[in-house]
Parts: structure tokens; sequence; C-alpha cells
């Protein structure tokens, strides 16, 4: 991916690209590096998510709305965005990095974006940044329930389908790829009685199953 494809993806066009190339550079790439573009990206990143939150449910004590960001705003909600927008093609990392599959780490890709966020408020101000992130996590704050913000894909998955008196999905592993210290793991969620099957990816079978269970929970939300 070119930053041209990246910046079609987020839907914003930098002034200053070096900014983006900037938020792009690992540490293992060279110095300047992204962590001090995460850092920003970090505070808009919960300033955003706090102000949508407060005006989204206007009755919900602190502690409720505290748990909930912490919700939104974890690895694995940055990770999977990350991933939406094949950010990780476009990373700049160290040759270490990049045989050890780096581009599709976690941490690394959840790193970059907020490195990112933080890039476009430095190249536009906060409330460009603020749209970018709002776009990004429209559809995750429109499905957000409270109450929910500490379970996790797989209870809810459960949840959902014990509602409806059905059986629970069955998780299967798909295969594995990669060195043993950086194996990816690809897991299917079928659900027989919904004839629906969806596989998550991830850097462990039990975030396999997660993602798989996350994207099942987003068909039958659709449906």
């Amino acid at each position: 991916m070119t930053e041209d494809q990246l910046e079609r993806a987020l839907g914003y066009k930098f002034q200053d690209r070096s900014l983006l190339q900037h938020a792009l550079t690992h540490r293992s790439y060279s110095s300047p590096h992204n962590e001090r573009l995460e850092f920003l990206g970090d505070a808009v990143l919960n300033a955003v998510i706090a102000r949508k939150l407060f005006e989204r449910f206007p009755l919900l004590p602190e502690g409720d709305l505290s748990r909930l960001r912490a919700h939104m705003v974890r690895q694995d909600s940055l990770h999977q965005l990350a991933l939406s927008l094949s950010l990780g093609d476009a990373l700049r990392l160290g040759e270490g990095e990049l045989k050890s599959g780096g581009h599709r780490r976690p941490s690394i890709l959840a790193d970059a974006l907020e490195a990112v966020f933080g890039a476009i408020w430095l190249d536009s101000g906060f409330d460009a940044a603020s749209e970018i992130v709002g776009r990004l996590y429209r559809d995750r704050l429109v499905q957000l329930v409270p109450g929910q913000g500490n379970k996790d894909a797989k209870t809810r998955l459960q949840e959902y389908l014990q509602g409806k008196r059905m059986a629970l999905p069955q998780y299967t592993l798909v295969g594995t790829e990669g060195d043993a210290h950086a194996q990816w793991f690809t897991v299917a969620c079928v659900i027989d009685a919904l004839r629906l099957r969806t596989e998550g990816r991830a850097t462990s079978r039990r975030a396999a199953e997660q993602v798989a269970a996350e994207r099942a929970l987003a068909v039958l939300e659709k449906s």
C-alpha cells in the first residue's frame, strides 16, 4: 500500500506528507520514529472517545463511562481498525521486524494508528483529527451497549445465541503460518443453526477466536 492509498482509506490528505511518513516509521527503521506522535495520538483518541461517550450516554456515571472508553481505545480495537485500513502495508520497519512479521503485530499496528491520529492533529488541528477518529469509530460507537464494555466478543456472541435458544458456536483452527516465534493463527467460527461462518486471524489462537466472534456479531447485528 502506498501513502496515497492510506490517505484515501483514512479519508484525509496530509498537507505535510513528512508527518505521515514520521507516523509510519517504527523505531526499528530509523530515528526520529513515531513514538512521540503516538503520545499525541493517544491524547486525541481518549479525548474524542470520551466526548462521544459523554454525548451518547448522558445518564451514565463517570465509572461506567471510563470502562466503556477503556474498552473502545484498547489495543485490540486499534489493531482491528488498523487492519481495516491495511495500515501495516505502509509501515516503515527495520529488517528484523519485517522478517518477523512486524507489519502484522497488534502492538505495532495499534501504536502506528495512534501516531497517525497525532500526525493529523499537527497537520490540520484537533478538529480534523477528531473527525477522522469519529468516522473510524462510528460503527463501534453505534453498536456499543452499556454494561457490555468489559465483555469480550466470544462472551457476547454466546449470550446472543443463548438468548435465542441456539447452540453455541464451534471454533476450529483453520491453519497456522510463520516461524515459531512469530506465528499467526486462523480460526473459523461456525454457527450451524444460522449457516454462518466467519474467520479470525491473530498472533494467538485465543485472539483469533475473538476476532472471528467479533465478525460473526457484526454479521448478526446487520441482519
